[in-house]
């Protein structure tokens, strides 16, 4: 099933990529051995913590800090004023087209935008001491009013963020293709829907940790950071702070999850690093939960409205949106890219609709930064068509699972050029399929049939099916530089084979729960014909890794793992050229396999892997002009992004007293192309659609008019709960991509974008018979109960 494009069968083989292999990582995670940046012992540590503005907009009158100063054990305290001149804003490293990019110093000078922005940085020998000197520095704060929606924030009179983003829009993004105004006057009907994609909070189990150590003998800063980037963290660093890049060695430890919100560049990592250099000690600092709720960036946070242009036989003509996305009181580094480049482009999901008319406002607003968070902009667009397509259903009274049929993009037209856009190309496909197997699986028509009886015996079942597809992986540097997007897209892999035949690769990607360790050594293992333990996988420390981009967009496979797959090609190529000079043969006639080089036809002439590796560095018997060594450096540069699809299918019961969901059952289909470990696929899906469950029905950030979160903790945020989550039906349909040679397409994100569509499609089909047509999520209780008892009043109303 898993084929490589340019592989040929061997039976001689073994074949590693492709096997469900245990992952090498567990036992340390599971045991307590995993090594986090906050169980990093520093001799002489000491501890910081933040003093974090409590209002949501204010001027800052005066900072007095010399009480704090002079109790015991405090090193000392930094705030902007000093600061000022010796470190630089923090930067969105994405800016799409023109952007009113507002300044964001690490520590607020003279006005906070923000409950949880950074206003003063305490720094003493213990956590309790800096926690005592922080309830001793005194603010004075001139509160001014404050606004956290998005389209309040457009209004005229709102209160204003900052002089240089007039009526607090920071940008409008258009994009789109086809002709909108024909497919309008063409339609029979225009279907206009309103949809909220709430704000979320990322919630990874470890929170943000940094800690620092300045050595001013060599004036090198070592530098511990759970960062799903770490080259790029270190870049931003030395670009910030004004420091050589290669005086900074940054080790990023095991991470406790990331979803998306540990590769941004916060003030935090700013203020550890200035003030180990600046009072000479090693500092320390982990977040607490609340903290991260108002300073780690959130997610999502859009309202769109959607127009879609129908003929009375289903047929989609074209989609028309005009959404607002709140990105907070300032950008964070992709925050510009997530809702424009990553929601926009994907608004005609799976479906073959021609035109597109798409606009995007970018709306600051007195709420914590929003930025990436799993799935980064394509929940959004999936949500937008697939709630769109169930309006259009209804209002044409057809089956939903039936129109999406009709405006499936078929097999044959991939690869598939969306709406006649240069730049998105959907690479391979079968989305028929996935569909069909997702309806068969969830037992479709079975429970269509029994909806009517249940409901006359009280129970109110709802079923529903909706796809999703995403691109992944990030595209060519060029492209990324035409997208406005400040960092590179290819992958890098070192892998070195040392004299006795063990292997280790050096991978620029970056590890948050992937399970790297073992997948990159299949790869490895599988080009090499080596045991599994004979290959390590190094990542994640500047000094080991030479340079990489990270763990982001579901890249990993796609990005990296093509890297090291190419590196073990090139590492191969060269063994086979020592190996045959050992053997006096012909390098075309070298065989390998399992370990061992043979010359066709006469396998007892045949050397070791190990003795060839020897070879390299001993250097007695190498081809004429031939260097010793064997290790080989790939930049993988992706020829084009790739497109991971599905169909998801639920079905909900919902408690018409209560407003309680229940999920009785869940499908998934999902197609990311060949599988390098399909356990390892399984348990992407399941975390995905975890979180994408969490969307739907529990979690949801809420601030009040004053800019105060309401949702500061995980008493007031609901994280689900392991009994919340379903039993999930996981299986994979396989269409590999010729764009990489693995013919993988990134499955990190899919479950979180699959899920929150079909479990609100789901909810509603239970509340059809009330004329419940759409409820915004979360769909908690309170929310589901109070639709359900406004539709029966509009219900008697109209009677």
């Amino acid at each position: 099933m898993n084929k490589l494009r340019d592989a040929t069968f061997d039976a001689t083989k073994v074949s590693y990529v492709g096997r469900s292999v245990t992952r090498r990582e567990d036992p340390n995670l599971l045991s307590g051995r995993g090594r986090y940046t906050d169980d990093i012992e520093i001799k002489g540590l000491t501890c910081a913590m933040v003093l974090r503005s409590p209002h949501g907009h204010a001027v800052i009158k005066s900072i007095d800090t010399s009480a704090a100063l002079a109790m015991e054990g405090v090193v000392g305290i930094l705030t902007y004023d000093d600061l000022r001149g010796k470190v630089g804003d923090i930067r969105p490293n994405w800016v799409v087209g023109e952007v009113h990019i507002p300044a964001h110093p690490p520590l607020a000078d003279g006005r906070v935008r923000y409950v949880g922005e950074a206003v003063a940085f305490v720094v003493a020998q213990t956590r309790q001491q800096a926690a005592d000197a922080l309830e001793a520095v005194v603010v004075d704060y001139d509160v001014l009013p404050a606004v956290v929606d998005e389209e309040l924030a457009l209004r005229d009179g709102a209160p204003q963020l900052h002089a240089n983003v007039p009526g607090n829009l920071l940008s409008t993004y258009r994009a789109g293709g086809g002709d909108y105004a024909a497919a309008a006057e063409q339609a029979d009907h225009l279907v206009q829907v309103r949809l909220v994609n709430n704000r979320l909070i990322p919630s990874p189990i470890e929170p943000r940790a940094v800690r620092a150590v300045f050595d001013a003998s060599d004036e090198k800063l070592t530098f511990y950071l759970p960062s799903q980037v770490p080259h790029m963290s270190r870049r931003w660093l030395a670009e910030t702070l004004g420091w050589p890049e290669h005086k900074i060695r940054l080790v990023a430890p095991d991470i406790g999850g990331g979803f998306g919100c540990k590769m941004h560049f916060y003030a935090e990592e700013i203020l550890v690093a200035f003030a180990a250099r600046h009072f000479g000690r090693p500092v320390g600092w982990t977040e607490t939960r609340s903290e991260a709720h108002m300073a780690t960036t959130h997610g999502r946070a859009h309202t769109e409205y959607v127009e879609a242009a129908v003929r009375k036989d289903g047929r989609v003509l074209g989609i028309k949106m005009r959404s607002l996305a709140n990105l907070g009181a300032y950008l964070s580094n992709m925050a510009t890219g997530i809702p424009t480049i990553n929601t926009v482009s994907f608004a005609c999901g799976n479906y073959d609709i021609p035109a597109l008319d798409g606009e995007m406002r970018l709306v600051t607003t007195n709420t914590t930064p929003v930025d990436a968070y799993r799935g980064a902009g394509r929940p959004e667009a999936a949500y937008l068509i697939e709630r769109t397509m169930d309006a259009v259903a209804a209002a044409l009274d057809m089956d939903p699972v039936e129109l999406r049929r009709i405006n499936l993009i078929r097999k044959h037209q991939f690869p598939y050029r969306a709406y006649g856009h240069p730049l998105f190309l959907w690479d391979s496909g079968n989305y028929e399929g996935c569909l069909e197997a997702a309806v068969k699986a969830i037992g479709y028509n079975e429970w269509r049939g029994k909806q009517a009886a249940l409901r006359a015996q009280g129970r109110y079942i709802g079923v529903a099916v909706t796809c999703y597809m995403e691109l992944v992986g990030m595209a060519s540097s060029v492209v990324l530089n035409w997208i406005g997007f400040n960092r590179g897209g290819w992958e890098s892999a070192l892998l070195r084979v040392h004299s006795d035949g063990k292997v280790t690769l050096f991978s620029g990607s970056m590890p948050q729960g992937h399970g790297h360790a073992t997948s990159y050594a299949q790869i490895v293992c599988d080009v090499l014909q080596l045991p599994l333990d004979d290959v390590d996988v190094v990542q994640g420390d500047t000094d080991r890794v030479p340079v990489g981009h990270g763990t982001f967009n579901s890249r990993s496979m796609v990005v990296g793992g093509s890297a090291a797959h190419n590196a073990a090609r090139k590492v191969l190529a060269k063994a086979k050229l020592i190996a045959a000079s050992m053997l006096d043969s012909e390098p075309d006639q070298i065989h390998h396999a399992q370990g061992v080089f043979s010359v066709v036809g006469e396998p007892q002439r045949s050397v070791g892997f190990g003795d060839v590796a020897r070879m390299a560095y001993v250097g007695s018997k190498l081809p004429l002009g031939m260097a010793p060594g064997l290790e080989e450096t790939v930049f993988y540069q992706p020829e084009d992004m790739v497109v991971p699809f599905g169909s998801h299918a639920a079905v909900v019961e919902v408690d018409i007293e209560t407003g309680e969901v229940t999920i009785l059952d869940y499908v998934a289909v999902d197609d990311v192309g060949n599988l390098i470990n399909p356990m390892l696929c399984h348990g992407q899906m399941h975390g995905g659609i975890a979180q994408g469950i969490g969307q739907a029905l529990y979690e949801g950030a809420e601030y009040d008019a004053t800019g105060q979160l309401l949702t500061g903790s995980l008493l007031d945020y609901a994280v689900p709960k392991s009994d919340q989550i379903p039993p999930m039906r996981v299986s994979f349909q396989v269409t590999p991509t010729k764009a990489n040679p693995l013919g993988v397409k990134g499955v990190g994100e899919s479950g979180a974008v699959g899920a929150p569509p079909v479990i609100v499609s789901a909810v509603c089909d239970a509340l059809k018979s009330f004329g419940v047509k759409h409820i915004d999520m979360p769909l908690t209780p309170p929310k589901v109960w109070r639709a359900i008892r406004s539709a029966q009043a509009e219900q008697r109303s109209n009677a």
